[in-house]
């Protein structure tokens, strides 16, 4: 499996899964060809898995906000964790081993409405419009999606099939996908981007 990470990736060796699993967090992306898979765990982020059907090249992104208000000079204004760089970080990184912009098909996932008490903006719902315009505007189809709603999500994208697997969690108190959303927000200060089976988790 070779891909990239923007920050950092972790790769996991997961008893359930029959292939190796590449972990990403917000922020950062990863793209392969072929084998394995990549997962993430998402609130009111959003990820996009990206497939070329032909050269089973597939990547996944995680991002927090839309776009990047920075100046074009900012080292803040090149970061995955904002949707607009994180989308064509993305396309790039998978072009590079043989990937076709033009044959892509994406799935979209994320965006809950987890982060009530952010005033300025409804995190979720902005990035779930978001990349539905930018995959609209470039022409990329969206083959599956499941955006909003008030659940995190956990996300498991198989690179050869393109397949997607998506559990819908429970919220519990003090849920940690919340809380590190909100700790990862914060941080951000004033910057406020085929087949897939879905199962809830047990109550």
């Amino acid at each position: 499996m070779t891909g990239r990470g923007f920050d950092r990736t972790a790769a996991l060796l997961r008893p359930r899964l029959p292939v190796e699993s590449i972990k990403i967090l917000p922020g950062q992306y990863y793209a392969a060809a072929r084998h394995g898979s990549i997962s993430t765990v998402l609130g009111s982020c959003v990820s996009t898995c990206l497939w070329d059907p032909v050269e089973r090249i597939g990547g996944m992104n995680h991002f927090m906000l839309p776009g990047d208000s920075a100046r074009p000079d900012s080292p803040r204004a090149a970061s995955a964790r904002f949707g607009l760089y994180a989308m064509e970080v993305l396309i790039n990184d998978m072009t590079r081993p043989g990937a076709d912009r033009r044959r892509l098909v994406a799935k979209v996932f994320g965006g809950a409405q987890l982060l009530a008490g952010f005033d300025k903006l409804d995190v979720g719902a902005k990035n779930s419009e978001f990349v539905l315009h930018f995959l609209r505007e470039e022409g990329i189809r969206v083959v599956a999606q499941d955006l909003l709603d008030v659940c995190p999500r956990k996300v498991h994208f198989f690179v050869d099939s393109g397949k997607v697997q998506v559990k819908r969690l429970g919220m519990l108190p003090n849920d940690t996908v919340q809380k590190r959303e909100r700790e990862y927000l914060s941080k951000l200060g004033d910057k406020a981007g085929g087949e897939v089976e879905i199962f809830r988790a047990p109550a």
